[in-house]
């Protein structure tokens, strides 16, 4: 099994790509050993390495998060414990659960259904796409005079150009598409 490694825009995190379907459908974020818990036990594997602080699962790849060690002392381990996991054959979840909690519930005022159908169009084509390139994902959260509500994961939680995305590139496609958005804001 050979599995690539991408960088991303955030020089903390990078994306790891075993080759393989990691996650059919959804995504995961965990942020502590405590979240991962028994729901995935890769991410609590990968936990267990000092230094990482984050396991975001993709489509096809998974991205960590580190805070000490320099990747070059802590990418070996998270390889190996990647490689043992996929080799073994068990499974990413323990269950069928993907990253939907009850606190990432929408909010939007009756009456602006229409906007925040076009908006989740334009995120779904067109944003979480590129997004996911770079080792993240972002969602729609909710809809409130003029702002967007988005939930950023993954590579882009944290990430220095993270606020340049949103403010450059997300709010101005929505604002071209969209005329009652304002402006974009993460949650």
């Amino acid at each position: 099994m050979f599995i690539q490694t991408e960088s991303t825009p955030n020089p903390a995190t990078l994306k790891f790509l075993p080759g393989k379907v990691v996650m059919d459908q959804g995504t995961a974020d965990y942020r502590s050993v405590d979240e991962a818990g028994t729901a995935s036990p890769l991410a609590a594997k990968l936990f267990g390495i000092p230094g990482v602080t984050g396991v975001f699962y993709g489509y096809d790849f998974i991205t960590i998060t580190k805070d000490g060690p320099d990747w070059q002392h802590l990418k070996p381990a998270v390889l190996g414990t990647i490689m043992e996991h996929f080799m073994s054959g068990a499974p990413i979840l323990s269950g069928a659960e993907s990253d939907t909690p009850v606190s990432d519930e929408e909010f939007f005022e009756d009456g602006d259904e229409v906007i925040v159908a076009t908006i989740k169009e334009l995120l779904e084509t067109r944003v979480r796409p590129a997004v996911a390139q770079d080792g993240g994902d972002i969602t729609f959260r909710g809809f409130r005079e003029g702002t967007v509500f988005l939930h950023m994961k993954g590579a882009c939680a944290g990430c220095p150009s993270s606020t340049a995305t949103l403010k450059h590139g997300i709010q101005n496609l929505l604002k071209h598409f969209v005329p009652e958005v304002r402006e974009v804001e993460a949650v």
